[in-house]
């Protein structure tokens, strides 16, 4: 079996990024990567303006500490103010332009305003103070986001900032979904809300989608597929011809009724399969193959906290790698631990655990890839290498969910 790193290594080698882009506004970019370095025309800010309220003044005139000034005009944010003259203040607001002739803003709580329209300046400030200066930010013809940058909120507020209306993005990346498991059950659809024997409620439809969509990926869902060979056959010819992707939950082991494998060999082929990963083992990769190239197709585990992690590790950096996005391991913290774990596999585990109170971690109490409630109750997993038992006070490798879930 491939170790995590092998395995992930092999996949982000073999994905074919995306080249089809378009423009979209920027106030519907979110989430999107660029396909083209954005500069900015302007700079930001454009002009000498006001971090705070207070007035503009010469420091020089202000020198004494208790200077008496005469306030000769009034400057909100968005006007333009005249030459300031020596002895006079201008009253200004945050964000507006520095006058001609000041050279210092003083915050108005150091200011004592009187009503014969003159103003005491409490303080002597120094040249500069509290003044943002043009192209402080931004320069103008200065690259603000480089080709690849995968757009959050920030970087839409950045683009914004300099004019930017609209952006050329990679196009959304066409995954198609399906399950497989004759168990399985949609919420909603037990006739009178009892499940039947064995029957189970298909949770991993409603976490893969969840993830899909928070990555912006265009989404075509088949739904639950029987539990046949031919039936899973037909399913894949019908995802991999409209999409990029195919991910499947469920029918990945070797048992009689896992039909995934022998179906993805017949109707393209299978590069991976069986990672040295706890939760997690039986992972697919391979492509399906379509008229004109191939689909690419991850087959997750069944058991809801295995596909949950899966994907993390493995499904998310594939699909970025595929969008053209920079793909970087997740961060991880050395933490203590706050408990024993006197079992450890063969295999990499990643252990579901919370940071308390005292600044170490707690693991929940039952590992189980079938406990899904581990993934609620947790903050993020614990990366323990094969065979490595921990003791109370050791220190481990903790990755929080916040670095596997943006």
């Amino acid at each position: 079996m491939l170790t995590v790193r092998e395995a992930l290594d092999f996949m982000l080698d073999a994905a074919r990024p995306v080249i089809d882009s378009e423009i979209v506004p920027t106030l519907c970019a979110n989430g999107r990567v660029l396909v083209a370095p954005q500069a900015s025309t302007i700079a930001v800010p454009s002009a000498d303006n006001t971090h705070m309220d207070g007035y503009a003044v010469r420091a020089a005139d202000c020198a004494s500490g208790q200077a008496r000034l005469t306030v000769s005009q009034r400057i909100p944010a968005g006007h333009v103010g005249v030459r300031l003259e020596p002895g006079c203040a201008a009253r200004i607001f945050t964000g507006a332009m520095i006058p001609e002739g000041a050279d210092a803003v003083v915050m108005q709580e150091q200011c004592e305003a009187h009503e014969d329209g003159t103003v005491t300046i409490r303080h002597a400030p120094a040249s500069g103070e509290w003044i943002r200066r043009a192209g402080e930010d931004i320069t103008a013809g200065a690259v603000i986001l480089p080709a690849g940058t995968r757009l959050r909120s920030q970087e839409l507020g950045l683009a914004a900032s300099v004019g930017l209306a609209a952006l050329p993005v990679v196009r959304k990346l066409r995954v198609a979904v399906f399950f497989t498991g004759d168990e399985l059950t949609m919420p909603g659809e037990a006739p009178g809300g009892q499940l039947a024997p064995g029957a189970i409620y298909n949770s991993n439809r409603f976490t893969l989608r969840a993830l899909l969509e928070n990555l912006g990926c265009t989404i075509t869902d088949f739904g639950i597929v029987p539990d046949t060979l031919e039936a899973t056959r037909t399913t894949l010819r019908s995802a991999a011809r409209d999409n990029d992707l195919i991910i499947t939950s469920g029918g990945v082991s070797v048992g009689e009724e896992d039909h995934i494998k022998p179906a993805v060999e017949a109707e393209g082929r299978l590069n991976m399969w069986q990672i040295a990963v706890k939760p997690g083992k039986p992972l697919a990769f391979g492509e399906v193959r379509r008229e004109g190239g191939d689909a690419f197709f991850l087959g997750l585990p069944g058991n809801p906290v295995s596909s949950f992690i899966t994907f993390l590790l493995f499904v998310r950096p594939f699909i970025l790698r595929l969008q053209g996005a920079p793909v970087q391991p997740p961060r991880g913290f050395a933490m203590r631990a706050d408990f024993d774990w006197s079992r450890p596999d063969r295999r990499n585990e990643f252990l579901r655990a919370r940071i308390n109170a005292e600044g170490g971690l707690d693991l929940f109490p039952n590992q189980s890839s079938g406990v899904l409630t581990s993934t609620v109750w947790g903050d993020g997993l614990i990366d323990n290498p094969p065979n490595q038992a921990i003791a109370r006070g050791d220190s481990v490798r903790f990755i929080p969910f916040s670095e596997l879930l943006h």
